[in-house]
């Protein structure tokens, strides 16, 4: 049987960073969609979240994966249904299920992100 948690789940990708020399000596940076996985992400709502928003941090979420997913910091990613960036600010293999567990997640923390170029999101 399938734990509940992994049908809440959303398709998201990794976001790989790439400099690409442009025609003038500079560099320009692009950001193509990797690796897919599924992960259920939570917004934190609570009232010290809020207040932190408020003063101008930004929102803070948690996100759920399956423990074969291995996000770590600054990992940047995309969930496909919105087009929402995220990224990561803790490591995956912190916060695992024990081996024991029949749920076989991890969980991370995140943060709403935007990407540095124009072209922000292309998919490949």
């Amino acid at each position: 049987m399938t734990p509940l948690i992994y049908e809440i789940m959303d398709k998201c990708a990794i976001m790989n960073h790439v400099r690409v020399d442009d025609a003038y000596g500079s560099w320009t940076d692009t950001w193509t969609e990797g690796a897919t996985f599924d992960a259920s992400i939570i917004k934190n709502s609570t009232t010290e979240a809020t207040v932190a928003e408020r003063q101008g941090i930004k929102e803070i979420f948690t996100v759920v994966v399956k423990k074969d997913v291995p996000l770590s910091y600054h990992d940047v990613f995309k969930r496909k249904s919105d087009g929402a960036i995220f990224r990561v600010t803790s490591e995956s293999k912190d916060s695992e299920a024990p081996a024991r567990s029949t749920v076989k997640i991890a969980k991370v923390t995140a943060e709403r992100w935007e990407l540095t170029s124009a072209e922000d999101s292309g998919s490949t």
